[in-house]
């Protein structure tokens, strides 16, 4: 624990890390259901025009005054984009989330990681 990814790279000979975006925001409750079709639909048609783009739909297990919190995970192997989701694509994956999720309440956080092994 504590190393960096640099370290331990070097030492296993580890490719460059990648870059995966974890996005998390709040849905009402009561619009759930809707967001839910929204976020899906939107990630299938990200999958179909970013070749190997992983997305995923995570959501706390609890909720906070009648709002729950929700997570999309976007990822693409090495073998097919050696820098994972580079800026440009998180752009495309941003702007396309604007235009369509209309059942979250307040802004989408976007923190970008960097995988070090898996």
């Amino acid at each position: 624990m504590g190393r960096s990814c640099r370290r331990a790279r070097s030492r296993t000979h580890w490719p460059e890390p990648v870059r995966e975006l974890f996005v998390y925001y709040r849905v009402p409750a009561a619009d759930s259901a809707a967001a839910e079709d929204e976020v899906r639909s939107l990630q299938a048609d990200l999958r179909a025009v970013i070749p190997g783009l992983a997305a995923r739909l995570l959501r706390r297990p609890d909720q906070t005054d009648g709002r729950q919190t929700w997570m999309e995970i976007y990822s693409i192997e090495p073998a097919i984009a050696a820098d994972g989701v580079s800026p440009s694509l998180q752009a495309i994956i941003e702007a396309r989330a604007a235009e369509r999720l209309t059942h979250i309440e307040g802004s989408r956080h976007v923190e970008v990681f960097l995988a070090c092994a898996s």
